[in-house]
């Protein structure tokens, strides 16, 4: 039987392959490791707390490969191995004292938006794709920004400039490569 027969509505990326506890296990660890490792690209922005990461794509793309379910548990325990020490957070950090700390969060909830969505097809094409991850940012930023405003005293309008603001066109170019990923991979999936 050919990969394309495969293909059903409801699926997402990952259950293309076979279905075991096994496989679940290493795409959730796999998940959380290239989390991980994305968010170790970190370039400061200059007046925030804030560095661009690729922790957010990754995050995203954790989410609508695997599903909600498991990207869920895979950006858990991306969280809970960095709050217990394990250095994968933004620029090598770990705790859950940082401002930051509020994306790690939002990417929870990002994680079960975007699975969710891409198994009802979010994920397929470009246009849908760029809906997907409009959605999964705007869920980072609704609990990272007041989070940062939280945790350093910053008026929301001042955690809205370091927050958000400078995050915009990075987060854009983010959204443009998953719109060209995902549906190839899909594309690819069914021949």
């Amino acid at each position: 039987m050919s990969t394309a027969a495969l293909v059903r509505p409801g699926q997402v990326l990952a259950d293309l392959l076979p279905s075991t506890r096994v496989r679940d296990a290493v795409l959730v660890t796999g998940g959380a490791v290239l989390t991980g490792l994305a968010a170790q690209i970190a370039v400061p922005v200059p007046g925030s707390p804030v560095p661009v990461t690729g922790q957010t794509f990754a995050a995203l793309l954790v989410g609508t490969s695997l599903g909600a379910r498991r990207g869920f548990l895979s950006l858990a325990l991306y969280a809970l191995a960095g709050v217990v020490g394990v250095p994968w957070f933004a620029g090598g950090g770990s705790g859950a004292g940082a401002p930051s700390f509020g994306y790690v969060l939002g990417m929870l909830l990002a994680s079960l938006a975007v699975g969710a969505l891409a198994r009802r097809g979010g994920d397929r094409s470009v246009l849908r794709t760029a809906g997907t991850m409009l959605v999964g940012e705007a869920i980072i930023y609704a609990v990272g920004v007041p989070y940062l405003a939280l945790a350093t005293g910053m008026s929301a309008s001042a955690a809205i400039a370091a927050g958000l603001t400078p995050f915009l066109i990075g987060d854009a170019l983010k959204a443009a490569l998953a719109m060209g990923a995902l549906p190839a991979a899909w594309r690819l999936a069914r021949r």
